[in-house]
């Protein structure tokens, strides 16, 4: 092994894997391949990797972070969508065939049962367009995953992370901050990958927290909550849940009992609140029956 820990992390080692397949990047899948080896080992220690780990990985690509979270830890297993790359992922990651999967498919219809192991740590450079996406929902499905290391584009690193009353907080930073907290950051230039994307990006760890006995339907009732209070951050949350609850009968009584009950200001706005009083909007929206969870 080279004291690169990434071979592939360099322009001319990614255009010769491209070429070699007959392939060239694919703007429609957002393709932007890392070519900084320093990035790259950068990544791996942020995730805190040991060989006792079992990584998720989505969105491999050629490879470039795969051989190195192939080094770091135990096992991994890549999920890709573009049918082009199985070949490509053959021949970069042969060298650890016998501790890679690859499973050729959308990420978002992968579930915990497609894999072959219960992975701990999710360590990706994700296709920018899905990131939020796919965080929030594997936190969600994947109960196993205790952290989440990936690369998105910093406005969306920003939303992750963003505190009670700042302008990028909202109702994703809300749903998310239910499952994990962010423990580790640092930026990336567009530089750093081929061909370069036209923003900058942001490579941020999520720990997750403990659901400190948080039942599932509580837990999406906040969720609904928290969409509710943001339908339109201009206006105060008992406005903009009046118009997201519009279509329920009896909203506007409830809302005001949901209100009183969980001590919480009408005339407040979405950005104000903070993550335990979303929670007790949601327990008591769920109490008096203005959500279904049915």
């Amino acid at each position: 092994m080279t004291d690169r820990l990434s071979p592939l992390a360099s322009v001319p080692a990614t255009r010769e894997v491209l070429e070699a397949h007959g392939l060239a990047t694919k703007k429609a899948l957002g393709q932007h391949f890392l070519i900084n080896d320093g990035i790259v080992r950068h990544i791996c220690e942020l995730a805190g990797l040991t060989q006792a780990d079992r990584v998720l990985e989505i969105g491999p690509g050629i490879g470039t972070l795969t051989v190195a979270l192939l080094q770091c830890s135990g096992a991994v297993t890549a999920i890709e969508r573009d049918s082009d790359l199985p070949p490509v992922l053959a021949r970069t990651c042969a060298q650890w065939q016998d501790r890679f999967t690859l499973i050729n498919r959308d990420a978002l219809e992968v579930g915990p049962s497609d894999l072959p192991f219960a992975p701990n740590k999710l360590v990706s450079n994700l296709p920018y367009a899905v990131a939020a996406t796919l965080v929030l929902d594997y936190f969600e499905r994947f109960e196993s995953l205790e952290s989440a290391t990936v690369m998105v584009q910093a406005e969306v690193a920003d939303r992750m992370a963003a505190k009670p009353g700042t302008k990028n907080y909202g109702a994703f930073t809300v749903k998310l901050s239910l499952f994990a907290q962010p423990a580790g950051r640092f930026q990336v230039s567009p530089g750093n990958f081929f061909p370069p994307p036209r923003v900058n990006s942001a490579v941020l760890r999520l720990d997750r927290v403990p659901c400190d006995g948080m039942s599932r339907q509580r837990r999406k009732a906040t969720m609904i909550m928290a969409d509710a209070a943001f339908a339109n951050r201009r206006k105060t949350i008992s406005n903009s849940c009046r118009t997201y609850f519009s279509g329920v009968e009896g909203a506007s009584e409830l809302l005001s009992q949901v209100f009183e009950k969980a001590g919480i200001d009408p005339r407040r706005r979405g950005e104000s609140l903070g993550l335990d009083e979303f929670k007790a909007l949601g327990a008591v929206a769920l109490e008096l029956g203005l959500v279904s969870l049915k």
